[in-house]
């Protein structure tokens, strides 16, 4: 394990700031930062942590900070079915049951999928149709789009949409958010056949859109989505801090009628069966 100095050091300069600004902001002294930096002092377990927080490292990473500087981690990393997050899942459930008709989903930093509303189940029940395979490993949003047997023969934008996630994957890498599951998936998916050589080049930093719309079609039906992405606000777990909620949202009145249609599909086969 690195030492915690070095750490300190690689997210202040992932944070672009200069020892004077981060001891400043900090309230500790230059050189006293200094010496930590360099290893010839050591943080208390209240600094790393007060370091950590003017930083905005994420949970998990507070952890190996405080981990490498020697002392027990602070945060808990609970799993998502544990008693003490009932509230959380009641609150998770409510933001995908209120998206109906239209898809929403749950997952981790990681891109694995946790957990899907009703409406995300018929939709891409409906655009993979029978076909038999489906993408390697657990349910991930990367692999679903890239990998031939996922819904990449449906999305007519496909080049479009992979460019801006290929972009967002590394601008939260860039933002500190350095996850090896996540980059090892992408590294995976960006050497997948037929995918072009240049995403794995592509310069993160580069200005996007602001919405790009993921466009599929099967069948001749078309359902043309844009979405969004939330977070939970001050988590104090790392399993809830790494949660991503995203919930798509119809570009015309085209794809919302056929939102509803496979809703009220989905229904009338559920009551015949009942």
């Amino acid at each position: 394990m690195r030492d915690v100095g070095s750490l300190l050091k690689q997210w202040r300069g992932t944070r672009r700031l200069s020892q004077l600004a981060l001891a400043a902001e900090a309230a500790v002294s230059v050189r006293h930062l200094s010496f930590v930096e360099t290893g010839r002092a050591n943080p208390s377990r209240a600094m790393v942590l007060k370091l950590a927080e003017v930083l905005d490292v994420p949970l998990r990473e507070r952890n190996t900070l405080l981990l490498s500087a020697g002392f027990s981690p602070e945060y808990t990393e609970s799993a998502l079915d544990a008693p003490s997050l009932a509230a959380v899942r009641e609150a998770l459930e409510t933001i995908l049951v209120q998206q109906e008709p239209y898809p929403a989903l749950v997952m981790d930093r990681s891109w694995d999928i946790r957990h899907v509303n009703a409406a995300a189940r018929r939709f891409f029940a409906f655009i993979q149709g029978e076909q038999p395979e489906q993408p390697p490993g657990p349910p991930n949003v990367l692999r679903r789009l890239f990998h031939p047997d996922g819904v990449r023969q449906h999305v007519t934008n496909w080049l479009e949409v992979t460019e801006a996630l290929v972009r967002r994957a590394r601008r939260e890498a860039i933002g500190g958010v350095l996850d090896e599951r996540a980059q090892g998936i992408l590294d995976e998916v960006l050497d997948y056949p037929g995918v072009p050589s240049h995403l794995r080049v592509m310069d993160a930093t580069a200005p996007i859109l602001p919405i790009v719309p993921i466009r599929y079609e099967r069948d001749g039906r078309r359902f043309d989505y844009f979405s969004t992405v939330t977070t939970l606000g001050t988590p104090q777990d790392v399993t809830l801090q790494e949660l991503r909620i995203e919930c798509f949202f119809p570009m015309n009145d085209e794809t919302r009628e056929r939102a509803r249609g496979l809703a009220e599909a989905a229904g009338t086969d559920r009551a015949a069966v009942l």
